[in-house]
């Protein structure tokens, strides 16, 4: 890496409660042989040589648990917790004020990444960095081979479809230096926004643009039901973790 290259910091998302997961545990908590599937997205990172520092937000209960899944996994990047809020919202908003708090310089890139999310590959998070860096930010999103209907409340019947030309599904990583993700939660608290479903849709609704794309991959899923575990758990087997 280049000396003038700023620190590119992967800030992972831990504070869900993983309601629909029907499980005690958080499911970036769920382990297999002792693992989590945080520890395994960390990991990702952690391989990248370009990623500088990995910081996880998560709520104060599991902040031991987090730090010991990082020495098991010799996840040697693996800064620091930082608390998590009560909403992913509030939690990225923590999550920038930490890095502040830490020092962290404004033109440092940020990599905000769904913890849940850990076949993240070294081509998408090279290509977020890449775009970050030329571009200004980078948004991972995907594109589908399916036909999208749309649905009259209820979701039972449909009235009509959108064509999936015009359509993506957002992943994560989402990529910002230090200094915009600051104004984009000053810029949102003056608008009055106090929920986003995640810094992708904030953006939008702050009226950021434009937001670069990064093309996605389907295996770059979010974990989020029972059966995700299971597919989590055949492909885990397929890849060096």
């Amino acid at each position: 890496m280049k000396h003038d290259t700023p620190t590119i910091i992967a800030l992972l998302l831990a504070g869900g409660h993983g309601l629909r997961m029907h499980t005690t545990r958080p499911k970036q908590f769920i382990e297999t042989e002792g693992e989590s599937i945080l520890l395994h997205t960390m990991k990702a990172f952690e391989r990248h040589p370009l990623v500088n520092e990995i910081w996880v937000v998560c709520n104060p209960e599991w902040e031991s648990y987090v730090a010991q899944q990082a020495h098991i996994g010799q996840v040697s990047k693996f800064q620091k917790t930082i608390e998590a809020g009560t909403t992913s919202h509030q939690s990225f908003i923590n999550g920038i004020h930490g890095l502040e708090e830490e020092g962290k310089e404004t033109d440092c890139i940020v990599m905000v990444h769904e913890s849940v999310r850990p076949f993240v590959t070294h081509e998408i998070i090279s290509n977020n960095i890449q775009t970050c860096l030329e571009q200004g930010n980078a948004v991972t999103a995907i594109g589908s081979h399916e036909a999208y209907i749309r649905i009259k409340e209820g979701k039972d019947t449909s009235e009509g479809y959108v064509p999936r030309e015009e359509l993506m599904r957002a992943q994560t990583p989402v990529t910002f230096r230090m200094g915009d993700l600051s104004d984009i939660i000053r810029k949102a608290e003056q608008q009055g926004i106090n929920h986003s479903q995640s810094l992708f849709t904030l953006a939008n609704q702050i009226g950021w643009s434009p937001l670069h794309i990064v093309e996605g991959n389907l295996l770059n899923f979010k974990i989020t039901l029972p059966l995700d575990v299971e597919v989590y758990n055949r492909l885990r087997t397929l890849y060096s973790f």
